[in-house]
């Protein structure tokens, strides 16, 4: 199931799977995917239980993308970016 989360009226986000670096530039635009994606990874590291969250719903480093599942935990932890 997917559910869409909305902050305003132009923008909407919706819980579906995406890469990491996808994910990753939606929550910091203006930097490049690289920055963005070793940011978000640093946020996460610093959320022991989303790491652990993440951990338990099959995610590990070599993974390059989440699940729905996975995204859901991401944006109750962090806020829909």
């Amino acid at each position: 199931m997917i559910q869409r989360y909305t902050s305003d009226l132009q923008s909407s986000f919706h819980i579906r799977p995406y890469g990491i670096g996808e994910l990753a530039r939606l929550y910091s635009p203006h930097i490049t995917v690289g920055a963005a994606r070793r940011k978000l990874m640093l946020w996460i590291a610093l959320q022991p239980s989303l790491t652990a969250a993440l951990r338990n719903s099959g995610f590990c480093n070599k993974v390059r993308s989440f699940t729905s599942a996975q995204v859901q935990l991401i944006v109750e932890a962090l806020g829909e970016p």
